[in-house]
Formats: structure tokens, C-alpha cells, sequence
């Protein structure tokens, strides 16, 4: 049910506007496989100045027509889409569509940029510090949809290619995000502390490093690993990845705190996971034990945290991200703890269901069907 199929007239004609961001495009497969509607991808690639002419409503000026996929009737019933790359393309097919009497539907996945009313329904995360609206629905993560045959078969695949006895913590490493910098220095502290729960929990370590993850601290990482440890690197075009196979062997994974999809992931495991903070300062991702701000006065952290500091303190409300929210949601609840600390027991409440809301939410939408 993915890719491009032939219209099945009992269901709403869905299109699902994919970019260059794996989290967001996870998360509109995750809902438009929940729906279990045919719908066909549409892959946008942009222009290097679409920031500058992305900002005007319904346009395709941004994105690179000649290596996007192509647009054009039968216009979609449905437009699922997440980014604020895709919102002016949203809005674009859905004014075509117009032209000739036909209403198309928008479901944003995130926070978008545009005003709230331009979309049916917007599912997004306490990151984005949305209003309560009719047409908003905050969950506690991001969409995500594991499925446990593939889990298991990318284990039984992965197996036999790690020479490192079980059980295994399973490190799950994002990179630069807002004004949080993954830089050597980060690398080295989590190298430290993800070895120190391996050895209490006699375990091996697997590593996964992401498409965020800078090559330098993904080599510090590896060096200061002093625990058995397998170690994949992230590169385009890598071949094959254990990411999947990762999750299903972790006994307990450890999540970079930049990464909503990869705690997400992790967290649908029903598996005890430790979240690495980052950052330093006044937006530290946790306040009362900041991280020191290192290298020089322009060093890529120092930068970041700058950079980031400026656009949450000068940002409209409605465009600013704080990732802090969907952590103490996380630790409150006790599906995930602070890494050097332990999990108080009896406090484990599974964040569950959230996906099937959200995809009710869309059927409910179109009630009563009629082609």
C-alpha cells in the first residue's frame, strides 16, 4: 500500500508529500499505514533559496520541479505532510484542485508555519508549544510505527554479523539540533557514561550513529568506546542498516536527547531507555546539571547555543521548539530516566494508542465517503 497504486474509489485519494527529513517522513508513513488506505508518494526536492520564497503561501517555487516527483490531477482527496519545505506545495495542490470544485483535505504532521486555519488537522508534540485548537491534537512523541516481523527479522539477519556476546544497551546517536551541539567533546561524555551502563549491566555495546551525526564525533565516539562495542556508521549510500535490528536486540537503548524520532522508536519498544541531555547554559536540556560550554569563543557549540539562544528568546511563539517538554513528559511518566540515573519502579506508564487516535482523527474526517 505504498508508492503508487491504482485509485481504489472506496478510499480517499491520499498522497503523502515526503522531503529530505527521515523523522518526518517516518512519521506520515507511520499514519497513512495506521489509516490503512492506499496512497501514493510524492518525493520534493527544493531549491536552495526556498526559504526566501517558501514564506508565500501556495507556491511550488521553492521545490525543484525537475527532480520532484510530478504534480498533477487526479488531485489528491487527502495531502498528509510534515515540514515547512512542503507547506507552500500543500497549499498549492489544494488551490488547483479548487479550480475545478474539488476540496482537498491537509493534514500536517509537526509544527507548521503557515496560520493554524489554513490546515484540517495539525498532529503534532508539546515540543512545538501549539494552542488548544479544534483542529489541533498533541501527542506525547512523534509518530512512529515499529513493526514487530520486521524487528525480528532484521535481528535474525543481524545476528550473526556482531562477534559480541548478549545481552546488549543500544546507543542511538542524532547529532547538531537547535542549540544543542553533538560535537567531540559531547561524543567523549556519552562514550563514558553509555560504557558504564554496559559494564553494570555486563552488557555489549551497539552503536548507531545517524545522517545528523558529525564524522568527527562520531570518531571521537568510537575511540573513547572502552567496552566491547560494534559500531555502525551512518553514510549515504551505506548499504544495509541495523537500525531495526538494533532496537529488536537492545536489552536497554540510550538515546541522544536531540532526537524526538529516535526516542520515539525507542520508547515503542516497551524497553527501559536513558536519555544523553545536552547543551549548557540557559536552555540546557536539563537546567540543574548544564553541560560546560567547551572549545573557543567560535567553536560550532558556542555558535549553536548562540544561534539557538537568539531564535527561541526572538521567535513568534508559535514557531519556537523546545525539546525539554517531550523529555520531562517522558521522565515524569517514567518511560524514560536521565542516563546515570535509575528508574524509580512502579512509575512505567507506556505511551501508547497515540497513533491510532491520530488516524481515527483522519477517518473521521472523511465520514460518509462518497467518491
Amino acid at each position: 500500500m505504498t508508492g503508487k497504486t491504482s485509485h481504489d474509489l472506496r478510499f480517499p485519494r491520499t498522497w503523502l508529500l515526503c522531503g529530505n527529513k527521515a523523522g518526518d517522513n517516518t512519521q506520515l508513513s507511520a499514519l497513512a499505514g495506521a489509516l490503512g488506505w492506499p496512497y501514493e508518494i510524492k518525493r520534493m526536492s527544493y531549491r536552495p533559496h526556498e526559504l526566501l520564497v517558501g514564506r508565500f503561501g501556495a507556491t511550488l517555487a521553492g521545490i525543484d520541479r525537475r527532480r520532484s516527483d510530478d504534480l498533477a490531477p487526479p488531485w489528491p482527496d487527502l495531502i498528509l505532510t510534515a515540514g515547512r519545505r512542503n507547506e507552500p506545495v500543500a497549499l498549492w495542490i489544494r488551490k488547483q484542485a479548487a479550480k475545478v470544485g474539488q476540496a482537498v483535505k491537509i493534514v500536517h504532521v509537526g509544527r507548521p508555519w503557515a496560520p493554524l486555519r489554513h490546515f484540517d488537522l495539525i498532529v503534532t508534540t508539546p515540543q512545538y508549544q501549539l494552542p488548544d485548537a479544534p483542529n489541533v491534537l498533541s501527542l506525547t512523541l512523534p509518530l512512529q510505527r515499529l513493526d514487530e516481523q520486521v524487528l525480528q527479522r532484521e535481528a535474525a539477519a543481524w545476528r550473526p554479523r556482531i562477534p559480541l556476546p548478549a545481552p546488549y544497551v543500544v546507543l542511538l546517536v542524532g547529532g547538531d539540533s537547535g542549540p544543542y551541539a553533538f560535537d567531540e567533546a559531547a561524543a567523549r561524555r556519552l562514550a563514558a557514561e553509555a560504557g558504564r551502563l554496559a559494564k553494570h549491566k555486563g552488557a555489549s555495546l551497539l552503536v548507531s550513529t545517524s545522517a545528523r551525526t558529525a564524522p568527527a564525533a562520531a570518531r571521537a565516539l568510537e575511540r573513547a568506546i572502552e567496552v566491547p562495542a560494534r559500531v555502525f556508521h551512518w553514510r549515504p549510500g551505506s548499504g544495509r542498516n541495523p537500525y531495526l535490528a538494533f532496537l529488536a536486540l537492545a536489552e536497554e537503548l540510550i538515546v541522544t536527547g536531540d532526537s524526538m524520532s529516535m526516542l520515539a522508536e525507542a520508547c515503542a519498544t516497551g524497553k527501559p531507555v536513558h536519555i544523553f541531555p545536552l547543551g549548557g547554559g540557559r536552555f540546557a536540556m536539563r537546567p540543574e546539571r548544564p553541560q560546560p560550554v567547551s572549545g573557543s569563543l567560535w567553536s560550532r557549540q558556542r555558535l549553536r547555543a548562540l544561534r539557538g539562544a537568539l531564535a527561541l528568546t526572538l521567535a513568534p511563539g508559535r514557531l519556537k521548539r523546545d525539546v525539554r517538554r517531550i523529555h520531562r513528559a517522558l521522565i515524569h511518566s517514567g518511560r524514560a530516566v536521565w542516563l546515570g540515573e535509575k528508574r524509580v519502579a512502579g512509575t512505567f506508564q507506556p505511551v501508547s494508542g497515540e497513533l491510532d487516535e491520530a488516524a481515527e482523527k483522519v477517518r473521521r474526517m472523511f465520514a460518509g465517503w462518497r467518491p
